[in-house]
């Protein structure tokens, strides 16, 4: 008979035990921060989804049980979480210490620089500047106005190349003076060679310094103005087809002449 009063008593221990593990119970709880900002701050079990919010002393109530997760959260304050231990249970009662947010604006302070004390006033008085991300990305508008020296990570530039159809160079558009200059003064010799396919003329250093000045082949293919008659009669001798005279050939022209310049300026550069 004392044995099973005692196995009976043993069971009611571990039932009990059971029982204070898996069911919650109530505990209560005190919010404790440096400043008196406690109100409404929330307290939230995760495990059971339930959840309450502090008094004005910062004081709580809510069920728990063993390893449920609480979180304390507020705007003022960084979240907080604590894991319900044994002594929680036994004792029914916590008390939570919260830390104010790190990054939290404690006040604002207004320099006394030509402002009125009124935010809206100064708000709208403020210059804002919003930057042009056309221009960072692809260069200022009117660059001319600005000097960029080339260093060693600069394009070469070459006299040829073209910009949406139109041929520049040093901001002249050279189809258009290939067509008002050039190509007039050899109207004839162009008809010649569509007929015969053979080139009978040579062009003239007076006409050719009319298209081409002496400062033009200096500037664009490097050409010494003292070697402009040599460079002229070179460009005879070697093979100048009148068929670059036609329209929409102008950049083969100039290519043509810039090969020339190049062959032209090594000769002379070896020679000395």
């Amino acid at each position: 008979m004392k044995n099973l009063v005692l196995l009976f008593f043993v069971v009611f221990l571990n039932l009990n035990t059971w029982a204070q593990t898996t069911e919650r119970i109530e505990v209560r709880g005190k919010i404790v921060v440096k400043s008196n900002d406690v109100e409404r701050i929330t307290v939230y079990n995760t495990s059971s989804n339930t959840g309450t919010i502090t008094d004005e002393k910062g004081e709580f109530t809510i069920k728990v049980m063993l390893n449920d997760r609480i979180e304390f959260g507020a705007l003022q304050f960084q979240d907080f979480k604590i894991i319900i231990d044994e002594k929680i249970m036994a004792s029914k009662k916590m008390t939570v210490f919260l830390v104010e947010q790190v990054n939290k604006l404690n006040e604002v302070v207004i320099l006394p620089y030509d402002l009125s004390g009124n935010l809206e006033v100064d708000v709208e008085g403020v210059k804002t500047f919003n930057a042009d991300l056309n221009a960072i990305y692809f260069g200022v508008k009117h660059s001319s106005a600005y000097e960029f020296p080339d260093d060693q990570r600069s394009k070469a530039e070459n006299p040829v190349m073209h910009s949406q159809g139109q041929t520049m160079v040093n901001g002249a558009n050279i189809g258009n003076i290939l067509g008002m200059i050039f190509k007039p003064l050899f109207k004839s010799k162009k008809s010649i060679y569509k007929e015969s396919n053979v080139i009978t003329e040579t062009i003239s250093e007076d006409e050719m310094m009319k298209k081409y000045s002496s400062q033009f082949l200096f500037d664009n293919f490097g050409i010494p103005i003292s070697q402009t008659d040599g460079f002229i009669q070179y460009i005879e001798n070697n093979g100048l087809d009148y068929g670059l005279l036609e329209y929409g050939k102008e950049l083969e022209f100039l290519e043509f002449i810039n090969q020339k310049s190049k062959i032209f300026l090594k000769l002379h550069s070896d020679k000395n």
